[in-house]
């Protein structure tokens, strides 16, 4: 005798899953996901992020991080290094990022790159950080996103605040929670270094830009994330298909993170 198989997960199973643990019409939210986590979905990526929109309705926003940190200078690459002979090449010969035609990096996961190229959305132009949103905030989120400001107030971070929205894990923890770099920029003085990307012009051909901006570090995110659940008690945690998710308002985590950060990342004095 067989044992009997649980259901596959669907559009219809992931929304009701998504409701129950607290994300309703009209959000706005900061997803980030890994879609391995969830589990069989029947129609993959595409129904996570369809029972995502379903759930937030015409009125609600659905905003994911399309990075791409292969568009970063070389010289600091480390996952992997390249030669430094190679550099001059990178620099001078990448196409240059183009909010339409440039993929989220890999790292971001597949259902960020299915949220890029959904129907509606529009995305920001930052060539290192850029996000993607579908739905009635969208151009509002990612408009004026400054090179110098890349995870800061003009960001689609910074928009997100002021939109009172909400931040998902679905299936990751806080080292891929990107809203946590928003109370690094937030900082009175913050470190900061120069970097650069290649960008493409509007006649098709690509420039190298640099500028100055905050050297972010999410080595302690983890730590953060974990004393803000275990403080505030703002965080809804529960299953969506088989990923564990967390939900939680974006204001109290960044409010929360940028004073532990003063406090926790300040330099010892003897």
């Amino acid at each position: 005798m067989t044992s009997r198989q649980p259901a596959p997960h669907t559009v219809a199973s992931l929304s009701a899953d998504l409701r129950t643990l607290g994300l309703a019409v009209g959000d706005v939210v900061i997803l980030h996901a890994s879609a391995r986590s969830v589990g069989f979905v029947v129609g993959g990526p595409q129904a996570i992020v369809q029972a995502m929109l379903d759930v937030l309705g015409p009125e609600g926003t659905l905003v994911v991080p399309t990075h791409t940190p292969e568009n970063t200078d070389p010289a600091g690459w480390q996952n992997p290094p390249v030669p430094e002979s190679w550099w001059p090449a990178i620099r001078e010969q990448a196409p240059g990022f183009d909010p339409f035609r440039t993929p989220a990096s890999r790292w971001m996961g597949i259902v960020a790159e299915t949220v890029r190229t959904w129907p509606g959305s529009v995305r920001s132009d930052h060539p290192q950080v850029s996000f993607a949103a579908v739905g009635r905030q969208a151009r509002e989120v990612t408009s004026g996103h400054r090179l110098d400001d890349a995870l800061g107030d003009s960001s689609p971070l910074g928009a997100v605040y002021r939109l009172d929205g909400k931040v998902l894990l679905l299936g990751v923890g806080h080292d891929s929670n990107t809203s946590l770099h928003l109370a690094e920029w937030r900082q009175p003085e913050p470190p900061r270094h120069r970097t650069g990307s290649s960008i493409r012009r509007p006649d098709g051909s690509a420039t190298w830009t640099t500028w100055v901006d905050v050297d972010e570090d999410e080595s302690d995110f983890e730590t953060i994330g974990a004393e803000f659940e275990n403080g505030a008690q703002a965080s809804s945690v529960g299953p969506v298909g088989n990923a564990t998710a967390r939900l939680m308002p974006q204001i109290r985590l960044v409010d929360f993170a940028t004073q532990w950060i003063a406090v926790g990342r300040r330099p010892a004095t003897g």
